[in-house]
């Protein structure tokens, strides 16, 4: 029996129609346009109304301004036209939002096609108007506004009721359906980049190819393993291909520019790393030395900014600078091998080295105030699990990078708390609830952000010392002759600052293409104030040459002076005695901005049932300064506090009341809780690798 069959030289469906020219490496970027999904522009995702953000309140009703965005201007019509929906389909608009049945919570959100009578009167009552139509419902209300408008201020007010959702057309993938259509192996090029890097690894080692395929593939697949071999060697094996630069971290991102390196083989090359292990478990640290060698190995010098332990134990060279910080450094201490410090040489660097000033560990648990329970927490790679957080404790939450940490602290709990006590707007990860809330009063993250972004911003300013200071000096028989109050003494204040600068003390020069640069004005020589409010002295001194005193020389200076004193201690004793009232905000390190923040808290009059959150807060601090962050953490926790840090470094740890270890691993082998419970039974735990290192630590 005959047949006919028909061939096509054309990439084509026999089926639908589907037609692909020929494939080429731009149809699977998602940056081109022959790639990219039409739908998102191959973003991924589309801003969309979140309902929960439109209607953050669910226990207001419509009345009540349930409705956000709806509340303002034209609410009166709005309102008349939900009235007239409610009038259809039987609801009421004083009943609260949670109250609504589902399906009337649909039509107000989404519309409805049915025809509704609406009528509409003025607020004078003079004129009225009715007409039959349609309801679009908010949501859509909303976005047809955000497209129309030509309000840029109205479009970025509406962004707040917004949420990045993945789209419809591509399922958040990027590339449009012809792209996403081509398999290897059965899976599509946005599938293998969903894998974790060593997932990835394996997919292309066990790639089932024909003879002629491998032939074919054979250069290209040698380079693909190579280069996903560099991440893991510096301990990335957990990140997606997918994962997005922002949410990458400081030391995530200069691992992967570290990675790069590495495969280019350069020679020569003189590479400067900042705190490479910033983020690193410990397990992760020799691979990333491995990695420093095999760069030096190649002819290239390396140096490296790094306070850990291990990293400084394995450098051929060591410069240790000091002796101590800010006006008290920057005099090179030491220089030479770590065998010369190791055999007798003076510096504190020198001391931890050899074990002279070891971080000891703490002898008491104390005992817990109840506990916050996190359930069924899900989001990213955690695996529905229960978190108990005791209250009243210093909390560590342990893990190799990756395995979930900074997902549950985050992402859920720091999120939920903020959404609880703050009414933030933003959405926690994926859980189910929390339990415990009444034992805690509010939640404070402190970072190593800025304490301000602004010259004017200062210490004195942000512990609350420069308002006594002020007054003190508005007190000086001078001060009243004159009739000066507080606000002469500010510098943003007109009445006393400097005209010429605006009481900046320096003067903006805008280099155009080059960064601004700064230069100390000329009218008051970089003191901020006047003439007349220099004239005013308080035992000699105006407020420029107090601004001008270091921390420890102003504690001296106010000794009499309870109200300036407290805030100056509290400084002092987290180890900023060397910083000036007046320094600028932007010249404060990391480390020196978050224990500014922490002596603000300590300033304060809490009630003892605070939470603090703090990410790796030992990132950029020596050992001694580590010890000194563990007193305030400790001052904060005897105060009934609660402290929750997540952290690699192992003094940290080896003190902490409890530990909460996450993994086993990082990516999707992490997620679960590996063990709960003080150092010492973490360390006894088989399977823990925070356990591991810690048993050594003890056993000094």
């Amino acid at each position: 029996e005959k047949s006919e069959k028909i061939f096509s030289q054309n990439n084509a469906c026999p089926y639908c129609g589907l037609t692909v020219g020929e494939l080429e490496p731009r149809n699977f970027s998602f940056n081109s346009p022959f790639g990219l999904c039409k739908d998102c522009n191959g973003l991924g995702v589309k801003m969309e109304f979140d309902p929960d953000l439109v209607i953050p309140d669910k226990s207001k009703s419509i009345l009540d301004g349930a409705i956000v965005p709806w509340s303002g201007r034209f609410s009166s019509f709005r309102r008349q036209a939900l009235r007239a929906v409610g009038k259809k389909f039987g609801f009421d608009l004083m009943t609260p939002i949670d109250k609504i049945k589902p399906k009337h919570l649909q039509i107000i959100l989404y519309g409805t096609d049915d025809l509704i009578d609406f009528n509409y009167r003025s607020k004078s009552g003079d004129s009225s108007w009715q007409y039959t139509n349609a309801f679009e419902g908010v949501l859509d209300n909303l976005q047809r506004v955000f497209v129309e408008t030509d309000s840029e201020s109205k479009r970025e007010w509406l962004k707040q009721f917004m949420r990045d959702t993945p789209c419809n057309s591509c399922n958040g993938k990027k590339l449009k359906p012809e792209s996403l259509a081509v398999k290897i192996n059965d899976k599509g090029i946005m599938d293998v980049c969903d894998l974790s890097i060593d997932h990835c690894y394996d997919f292309f080692s066990t790639l089932k190819l024909t003879e002629n395929e491998q032939y074919i593939a054979r250069d290209v697949l040698k380079e693909i393993k190579e280069r996903l071999e560099f991440l893991m060697n510096v301990g990335l094996n957990y990140l997606t291909l997918n994962r997005l630069s922002s949410t990458l971290s400081g030391g995530e991102s200069q691992r992967i520019r570290l990675a790069t390196q590495i495969g280019s083989n350069l020679t020569g090359v003189l590479y400067v790393l900042d705190e490479p292990t910033i983020g690193l478990h410990q397990r992760d640290n020799a691979r990333l030395i491995k990695t420093l060698n095999k760069l030096r190995n190649l002819g290239n010098t390396v140096i490296v900014v790094e306070h850990d332990e291990e990293v400084i134990r394995n450098s051929d060279w060591m410069i240790d600078l000091g002796p101590g910080a800010g006006v008290n450094g920057g005099s090179v201490v030491f220089e030479g091998t770590v065998n010369q410090i190791l055999n007798g040489h003076k510096s504190v660097t020198g001391d931890y080295l050899k074990d002279n000033s070891l971080i000891m560990l703490q002898d008491k648990i104390r005992n817990n105030s109840g506990s916050l329970v996190v359930q069924k927490a899900s989001e990213n790679n955690l695996k529905d699990i229960d978190v108990e957080i005791p209250l009243g404790l210093f909390v560590s939450i342990t893990g190799v990078s990756g395995s979930g940490k900074s997902t549950l602290i985050n992402d859920i709990l720091l999120k939920a708390l903020e959404s609880h006590f703050y009414k933030s707007n933003v959405k926690p990860g994926t859980h189910k609830k929390i339990t415990g809330l009444e034992n805690i009063d509010k939640v404070i993250a402190i970072d190593q952000s800025p304490i301000g972004r602004t010259p004017r911003s200062n210490p004195a300013t942000y512990i609350g010392a420069f308002t006594p200071i002020r007054e003190l000096y508005a007190n000086t028989e001078l001060s009243k002759e004159r009739g000066y109050a507080p606000g002469q003494f500010s510098f943003n204040v007109a009445d006393g600052r400097c005209f010429a600068c605006d009481g900046d003390g320096v003067k903006q020069i805008e280099m155009q293409f080059l960064s601004d640069v700064y230069v100390k004005c000329d009218e008051c020589k970089g003191k901020r104030y006047n003439s007349e409010t220099l004239s005013v002295l308080y035992k000699g001194k105006n407020i420029s040459d107090v601004l001008d005193m270091t921390v420890y020389e102003a504690l001296n200076f106010f000794e009499n002076i309870p109200a300036i004193k407290r805030k100056l201690q509290t400084i002092f004793d987290v180890g900023l005695g060397y910083i000036k009232l007046g320094q600028s905000s932007t010249t404060l390190s990391g480390g020196e901005a978050q224990r500014v923040k922490l002596a603000s808290e300590l300033s304060k009059r809490g009630t003892g049932k605070t939470m603090y959150i703090l990410d790796e807060p030992t990132t950029g601090l020596h050992f001694a300064d580590v010890q000194k962050l563990l007193d305030v953490l400790n001052r904060l926790v005897n105060l009934g506090n609660t402290v929750v840090v997540i952290e690699h470094n192992m003094d940290v740890i080896k003190n902490s009341d409890w530990i909460i270890d996450l993994g086993p691993e990082g990516g999707d082998e992490g997620g679960r809780i590996v063990a709960t419970g003080t150092p010492k039974e973490i360390a006894k735990t088989p399977g823990s690798y925070t356990g591991k290192y810690l048993k050594k630590l003890i056993k000094k």
